[in-house]
C-alpha cells in the first residue's frame, strides 16, 4: 500500500497562488495520481490528474488556472494553484490509482477510483 502526504496547504487571498505537494513512500512512475477537494458542505470533486506518460486532466473550474507535475525522482505530484478563488477553498487529497495499468480514471467518475491509496489532505483557504 502505498503512503502519501500532501503539504502546502494554508490561507492565501483571491488572486494568489499556492503549490501543494503529494509524497509517496514509493515509485509513482506506473501510478495515476489524482488530486481531489471537498469544501465545507460540499461533495467531493476531481481537480486534476496525471497518468504514468504524463497526460493530464484538468477539470473545467481549474482549467487554465491549475497545473498538475510529477517529479518521478522524488517520488512527489505537485499541484501548482493559480488566480485561487474563495470556491477553491476545501480539504485537498491525492489519490494513486494503480489499476487501469497506468489509466486515469475519469476525475468526475469517483466510484472509478474505489480503492486507490489517499493521503490525509491538506486545507487551502482562499479569502476574498
Amino acid at each position: 500500500q502505498m503512503q502519501l502526504v500532501e503539504s502546502g496547504g494554508g490561507s492565501v487571498q483571491a488572486g494568489g497562488s499556492l503549490r501543494l505537494s503529494c509524497v509517496a513512500s514509493g515509485d509513482i512512475e506506473r501510478y495515476c495520481v489524482g488530486w481531489f477537494r471537498q469544501g465545507s458542505g460540499e461533495g467531493r470533486e476531481g481537480v486534476a490528474s496525471v497518468d504514468r506518460w504524463d497526460d493530464v486532466v484538468y477539470a473545467d473550474s481549474v482549467q487554465g488556472r491549475f497545473i498538475i507535475s510529477r517529479d518521478l525522482s522524488e517520488n512527489t505530484v505537485y499541484l501548482d494553484m493559480n488566480s485561487v478563488t474563495p470556491e477553491d477553498t476545501g480539504i485537498y487529497r491525492c489519490l494513486a490509482f494503480k489499476g487501469w495499468g497506468g489509466n486515469c480514471p475519469a476525475l468526475e467518475k469517483l466510484d472509478r477510483w474505489t480503492g486507490s491509496d489517499r493521503g490525509q489532505g491538506t486545507q487551502v483557504t482562499v479569502s476574498s
